[in-house]
């Protein structure tokens, strides 16, 4: 297998892996929410080139600098099979990317844009490929991972997945851009009159659908807040971030009350609109945290579950949900709120439940963070 891949990689010419380095030490750029929110509200033919004009340059920088990273990593991650693909994925977009001429007029236009739409498919199971890839890792190491010593693999990921996130950010807008019909109030991917109560319900309906699939229950989930309040943000992305929050209450409620002939505690989600953040919590008595467990709960290499990855598993599915995952669930969430200047926290009552706190910001002013 191990043969296999190294051929496999010998199929991309050093010129490209040169053309990969180069690129990889040019500045990135990043954009705000508010930037594309007011850019994006006028999708002129004019506005689509300027847009295409500067994805054909961001995106090979930001891809080739993943490219290089996943090349470079600590305790032979980069030679996993799992992780040589993801890389080989990279490579393949670079080169799509830089082999695309120069766009000078509306086909040129919507010919890359077709280009990119393929290029995010492409990389659409990235995050269970790494997380196959550290699994790897694991099963090769001993048993007791002294999680200290793996601080580069995690401060890795992190960047990795931020640079996704923005990746696919850039280029889901500019696609969206094109629809013809845009849902009212919405520019691109961003809805400018999004209401959190109605993302939070709907994300909470699609956590209990998959809790009551598991476990043939589900608790309640109780929602609070101004249903009339609203504010712009990306709706895919709250809907990402509170559907992992209330899963992960609903399966600690769950198996804390499994057993017991004690009525099933509700999940509450509070929605507050104060003048820089939103700011939703999402409360559970599901038992807790032990404070020990506390610092790992962000990292890509811990999970209470048992882990639904399997080495035999076809990745093709891997985009079906589980009710309990590959521990990536909260890390990402908080990428996901840290992408345009919110952030999330976690604070755990050990013997009683947990509170998240997922703070937005509502400026829309703070630049991508370019890992």
């Amino acid at each position: 297998m191990a043969a296999k891949k190294a051929c496999e990689a010998l199929t991309f010419s050093k010129s490209l892996i040169e053309e990969v380095q180069r690129w990889g030490c040019m500045k990135q750029t990043g954009v705000s929410l508010r930037y594309m929110m007011e850019f994006g509200s006028d999708p002129s033919d004019k506005n689509l080139l300027i847009s295409a004009q500067f994805l054909h340059k961001e995106l090979p920088i930001r891809i080739a600098r993943r490219a290089l990273e996943l090349q470079t990593l600590p305790y032979g991650l980069s030679h996993k099979p799992a992780v040589l693909k993801v890389r080989d994925w990279y490579l393949d977009s670079f080169r799509d990317l830089r082999s695309f001429p120069e766009i000078k007029d509306t086909n040129d236009e919507k010919e890359f844009t077709q280009m990119i739409k393929a290029i995010k498919v492409r990389h659409n199971n990235v995050v269970p490929m790494m997380a196959l890839g550290v699994q790897q890792l694991k099963k090769g190491m001993e048993q007791k991972i002294v999680y200290k010593d793996l601080d580069e693999i995690h401060q890795f990921l992190d960047r990795f997945y931020m640079s996704r996130i923005g990746i696919r950010m850039l280029i889901g807008q500019h696609v969206e851009l094109h629809n013809p019909n845009p849902p009212p109030h919405c520019v691109g991917y961003i809805h400018t009159k999004m209401s959190p109560l109605e993302v939070a319900r709907n994300a909470s309906e699609d956590a209990r659908a998959i809790c009551l699939r598991e476990y043939g229950s589900a608790p309640d989930v109780n929602i609070y807040g101004d249903p009339h309040f609203t504010f712009p943000y990306v709706p895919t992305h709250l809907h990402l971030m509170v559907f992992e929050l209330v899963k992960n209450s609903l399966r600690a409620v769950q198996e804390r009350f499994v057993d017991s002939d004690k009525v099933t505690s509700p999940v509450r989600i509070i929605v507050a609109d104060g003048l820089e953040d939103v700011t939703i919590k999402v409360s559970d008595e599901g038992g807790g945290i032990p404070r020990s467990g506390l610092p790992k709960i962000f990292t890509y290499l811990y999970s209470t579950a048992r882990n639904p990855l399997d080495e035999e598993c076809d990745l093709g599915i891997a985009n079906s949900v589980t009710m309990a995952g590959y521990g990536y669930g909260l890390p990402i969430s908080r990428l996901y709120a840290r992408y345009f200047g919110g952030d999330l926290q976690i604070i755990s009552m050990e013997g009683y439940g947990t509170d998240a706190y997922l703070h937005l910001s509502r400026l829309g002013d703070s630049q991508e963070p370019l890992p």
